[in-house]
């Protein structure tokens, strides 16, 4: 096989903008609403020079869609079966709400792909992903059974913790609306990580 040529920065530069474009408009529109011109606009070129990098619009779906995998799932990957669970988990946590704040379309364009059936993630649901928790699930039943976390499934406790740090992007405006607040601060994202840490860890029942 052919060596493939290496991208120039300028190339790198416009591929990256184009990548960042398209996840703003699929998340505004879905894939069926967003367009090659509206795209191109936002990244501030021709729709021909978008085509040299991006032959189809679903081959720029699918990289917005790797990139924000890649994004999420790098800190779970992360999770050191040898460290203090607490230390891991909360970690893991407060990564996934930074990425929840810098990635908001991000979020919602995952959600929208999810809602629609998973038409172009499903295979890969079903099998890197799959593969993925299998193996962080195993992490956390090691922990169960060395007595450092209460006996839980680590399926759901992992779903739970994707449903929460996510919730803070994809119902921003629920969650400004009911705090009172016009947008969610750094600090605000400190005290909801240390407070999903405390439910998860502490529960709500007093002792």
């Amino acid at each position: 096989m052919e060596n493939q040529p290496t991208e120039t920065r300028i190339q790198t530069r416009n591929r990256t903008r184009i990548v960042d474009a398209a996840q703003e408009v699929f998340a505004e529109r879905g894939f069926n609403g967003a367009t090659i011109d509206r795209i191109a606009e936002l990244a501030g070129m021709s729709k021909p020079n978008l085509h040299y990098y991006f032959k189809r619009k679903s081959d720029l779906y699918y990289t917005v869609l790797e990139r924000i995998l890649a994004i999420w799932l790098e800190p779970l990957e992360d999770l050191d079966p040898t460290a203090d669970p607490r230390t891991e988990l909360e970690g893991y946590i407060r990564l996934k709400l930074l990425a929840s704040r810098d990635h908001p379309s991000a979020s919602r364009l995952f959600a929208n792909e999810m809602l629609r059936g998973a038409p172009v993630l499903e295979p890969y649901l079903r099998t890197e992903l799959r593969t993925l928790v299998d193996r962080k699930a195993h992490v956390i039943r090691r922990w169960i059974s060395e007595g450092r976390l209460n006996k839980v499934d680590p399926y759901h406790l992992i779903f739970l913790i994707w449903a929460a740090t996510q919730h803070y992007a994809d119902f921003a405006v629920q969650v400004n609306a009911v705090l009172d607040i016009p947008r969610l601060e750094n600090s605000h994202y400190d005290d909801i990580a240390r407070s999903l840490t405390g439910i998860i860890f502490d529960g709500i029942i007093p002792r």
